[in-house]
């Protein structure tokens, strides 16, 4: 979950809310989102699978209702419990690194909102998320359901373990920070997958993609960010 990100912030075919309400009253709030944060050639996301999704999904539904004012905007925002849901174009960025195929089963390490699942189950067959946080995790599991999301399985634990019961995965996807890359996710992580990860400690880290080749784990930082750190037993390796 970004705390925030490393520029300034500015001031499966529809979902069931878009399904319910007719008339969705954000929608050119996410399509000016998609336009001008996501597809800009400033930022250039350019999958245009991974575009649609950010425009489909209801952001303004995985933030507290006090803010859903803010939710298209471009910074992240606060969730309680000293998280946050990430700025739009690092959702949209790490999606895109993953490079999704609708046959993927994907981890998620930090369910946070569920907005990143949300996003991710429409582009894969099943997203499986973990929240060290019980009560997020809690929240994002009711969010995903009402929204009509089936495919995402959210449970609360430990996410430095990964999930071994529904390994291996096509993809993995990281949204708080350890200062070392944890191994039992390299080991879930299947032939030719790939982990998008941020990693090192808060006032220096980095996003990397990692793509296992065999006994080989090929990184490449690919930008600079501020998440939340990583907890549990991952601080006893240290």
């Amino acid at each position: 979950m970004l705390l925030f990100g490393w520029i300034g912030c500015e001031s499966k075919s529809g979902n069931s809310f878009e399904r319910r309400s007719g008339e969705d009253p954000y929608l050119k709030a996410r399509k000016k989102m998609v336009e001008e944060q996501l597809a800009s050639w400033s930022r250039g996301i350019k999958d245009k699978r991974v575009l649609d999704a950010m425009e489909k999904v209801p952001r303004h539904e995985f933030v507290p209702d006090d803010l859903k004012d803010q939710a298209y905007e471009d910074c992240p925002l606060p969730i309680g419990y000293g998280q946050t849901i990430s700025q739009p174009y690092i959702v949209a960025f790490m999606t895109e690194q993953l490079n999704p195929k609708p046959d993927d089963r994907v981890l998620e390490i930090g369910t946070g909102s569920g907005y990143q699942a949300a996003v991710l189950s429409l582009l894969v067959k099943e997203v499986y998320s973990i929240e060290i946080i019980e009560p997020l995790a809690k929240r994002a599991e009711e969010t995903c359901k009402r929204l009509g999301y089936t495919n995402v399985f959210i449970k609360a634990g430990d996410g430095y373990r990964g999930w071994p019961e529904k390994a291996p995965f096509d993809s993995i996807i990281v949204t708080c920070a350890p200062e070392k890359i944890p191994e039992p996710l390299i080991e879930q992580l299947k032939e030719g997958g790939r982990m998008i990860i941020p990693v090192g400690p808060i006032w220096d880290q980095s996003l990397y993609l990692l793509v296992k080749k065999g006994k080989e784990i090929q990184k490449q930082a690919v930008l600079p960010v501020r998440f939340v750190p990583m907890t549990g037993e991952i601080q006893k390796k240290k």
